[in-house]
């Protein structure tokens, strides 16, 4: 949405975001990938005059070798041939080495073998070309289940990877693993700082005025005010909307938060969840696992996972766990 302003320390636009008014706080770089704008902000220019430029060079390197846009990429073709191993580039070995320790910590609720429902519903393309060009709407029903995952990697100077039989989508994690990674650069480079990646990002240190970083939550429906500001320091943020991902299909409208043992869209009733988390890939497969518990499961869930999550159903109810109670600055409900 449109920038615009709220709380006294706060400006406020993107899922989540964490920028200030006051004069002190520069942006030092700046990066299109991944479908998003990339922003780093910090108190203090770092010493080292190329660590901003080595940081945000993470993105567009894991985008082009973990897209699922570019036939070309090294996924795509892993993809194409999901049931033989393959020579890939060290970073798509370990983003998927991530998702799979996603998917054994979470029992299979984070699962990126999504990426064929995706196509079947009509997500085939970046999602402008599909706003732009929409696909014929088509019959969306469950699949069968895909069983146990079982990808196998091998080490080495040129690692191999085998996906186990299935196509996978890293755009669940990979946002979420490119900050960490830019972050590993940044570390002991920058002292405070605020990566930000339009709905997933980190704050490290402390804010400019020496608290929290401030952190306004989108309403998922009046995007020119935050439903929450939340302080953070030291901690990662995601979210998980429906706001912009959405197209028709035949009886309704689908959306790109698949639920792995169905092969549908999930979370019915769910406007949008944010997670908070020490490593921002973390939070990704937090916000998206927890989205898929639906509206009247997500509350136990999170407290039972002592995650700090806030949610917002179809009707404009905002929930909130125990965990995340302390880190609200500003509430609007």
């Amino acid at each position: 949405g449109a920038p615009g302003r709220h709380h006294d320390r706060t400006v406020h636009h993107r899922p989540v975001t964490a920028y200030t008014t006051l004069p002190s706080l520069e942006t030092l770089g700046s990066v299109r990938a991944m479908a998003c704008e990339i922003t780093l902000q910090a108190a203090r220019r770092p010493q080292e005059p190329h660590v901003v430029e080595r940081a945000l060079d993470v993105f567009t390197a894991a985008e082009a070798a973990c897209t699922r846009f570019d036939a070309s990429s090294p996924l795509m073709a892993v993809n194409a041939e999901p049931d033989r191993w393959h020579e890939v580039p060290r970073v798509l070995w370990v983003a998927v080495g991530a998702a799979y320790a996603a998917y054994l910590e979470t029992e299979g609720r984070f699962d990126p073998r999504v990426f064929a429902d995706l196509r079947r519903l009509g997500y085939d393309r970046t999602f402008a070309q599909v706003a732009a060009d929409p696909p014929p709407a088509v019959a969306a029903g469950p699949r069968l289940p895909l069983g146990r995952w079982r990808p196998r990697f091998a080490s080495g100077p040129e690692p191999a990877l085998h996906l186990g039989g299935h196509p996978v989508d890293l755009g669940g994690i990979g946002k979420g693993l490119a900050v960490r990674w830019a972050a590993e650069r940044l570390d002991g480079q920058v002292d405070g700082y605020v990566l930000d990646a339009s709905g997933d990002g980190l704050c490290r240190g402390s804010g400019p005025d020496g608290g929290p970083w401030t952190v306004g939550v989108e309403h998922p429906v009046e995007v020119d005010r935050p439903i929450a500001v939340l302080g953070l320091t030291d901690q990662a943020y995601a979210t998980s909307s429906l706001r912009l991902r959405r197209w028709a299909v035949q009886g309704g409208s689908a959306h790109h938060l698949i639920d792995p043992r169905t092969g549908l869209p999930g979370g019915a009733g769910l406007a949008s969840v944010t997670a908070v988390a020490d490593d921002p890939a973390d939070a990704e497969v937090l916000t998206k696992t927890l989205f898929l518990h639906g509206p009247g499961a997500i509350g136990p869930a999170a407290d039972r996972q002592g995650v700090a999550a806030l949610w917002i159903d179809g009707n404009g109810t905002v929930g909130c766990s125990r965990a995340m109670e302390p880190l609200l600055v500003w509430r609007g409900w």
